[in-house]
């Protein structure tokens, strides 16, 4: 028997796209068998999407528009979207046509085979040099703060048991990765290719800056991997310093003299200075993280909430 199914897309500056995203997605729905909705939350869009969005919801009845306040980014609206669903499985997707709705029962299909997030990995893409490159190490990083093989293959077009959501549920911090408190639940991930269409509108609101930006936030949000690397900067810079004071020492004993030459201090003095102030910058964004979880800065905040007065269990109209 199929299972009940939330589709979770977050909106921004997409009212061109939505329409045409929610007809591909009644038609690839169109024979399933159990209830499913649509959750489309608009992260503070600058154009009509809002109102896209509210005219959608008046003609369909399995959808909910969920607008707030401003934009907090894609993972905080996915994250709002997600503690909104209903049903059994939930799907997340862009809202820029690129991952074809026709593709979801392949993830469904692989997600019957007992596991508990599977992500659509597109078959190609068509992005610059620098953008795959960025890219990459995104998926190292997170691959680094997940702790699972699947990472490499994440996408924003994933499929997961709800009941995973339950091990973030209470989660608060504003630095928000679905993919690193999708591994607080479940360790049994898997991935299947999908077809990936080219985008129809616009240009993608990820720019290189942001990519490294989230990397960042990734590593430092959910992982203790750059304070290792400090402290393993730290350690081998000692170990430098004490070898370069060993050779003073001996070539003073040996020669009766001193290493002659400013730039040679100068040089190591600098050296030592911008070691010392990388790993206070690290430990800084740590601290910085703890002081917005004790500010409690949201993650999110809803305006409004607009669906149709309906059963629970509705199909496509």
């Amino acid at each position: 028997m199929a299972q009940s199914l939330s589709i979770v897309v977050p909106v921004y500056n997409s009212e061109q796209s939505l329409p045409l995203l929610v007809e591909a997605i009644q038609v690839a729905l169109k024979d399933y068998s159990a209830p499913f909705e649509l959750i489309l939350v608009n992260d503070g869009s600058r154009d009509q999407s809002w109102s896209v969005v509210q005219s959608l919801v008046e003609r369909h009845a399995w959808i909910t528009g969920i607008d707030l306040m401003r934009n907090y980014g894609q993972h905080n609206a996915l994250l709002c979207g997600i503690r909104a669903a209903k049903h059994d499985v939930i799907v997340t997707m862009d809202d820029d046509l690129q991952h074809p709705p026709a593709e979801i029962p392949k993830l469904l299909a692989e997600l019957e085979k007992g596991y508990d997030v599977v992500y659509g990995t597109p078959d190609q893409e068509q992005r610059s040099l620098l953008r795959n490159l960025a890219t990459q190490v995104t998926k190292i990083a997170l691959q680094s703060a997940m702790g699972v093989q699947a990472a490499r293959k994440v996408s924003a077009f994933r499929a997961f048991r709800t009941e995973v959501r339950n091990a973030f549920m209470h989660y608060n911090s504003p630095y928000v990765s679905i993919d690193v408190l999708l591994t607080w639940g479940t360790t049994r991930f898997s991935a299947v290719t999908v077809q990936h269409a080219p985008r129809r509108f616009g240009k993608s609101n990820y720019t290189l800056r942001k990519l490294i930006v989230h990397t960042f936030n990734m590593l430092t949000g959910y992982s203790v991997r750059p304070l290792q690397f400090a402290s393993l900067i730290g350690f081998v810079f000692t170990a430098f310093g004490f070898l370069i004071f060993l050779y003073v020492v001996g070539r003073y004993l040996i020669e009766g003299g001193s290493v002659p030459g400013f730039p040679f201090l100068a040089s190591i003095i600098a050296i030592f200075s911008g070691v010392q102030l990388f790993t206070l910058g690290i430990m800084g964004e740590y601290l910085a993280r703890i002081h917005f979880r004790i500010m409690e800065r949201p993650q999110s905040v809803i305006r409004r909430v607009v669906k149709q007065a309906e059963p629970e269990e509705v199909k496509a109209s």
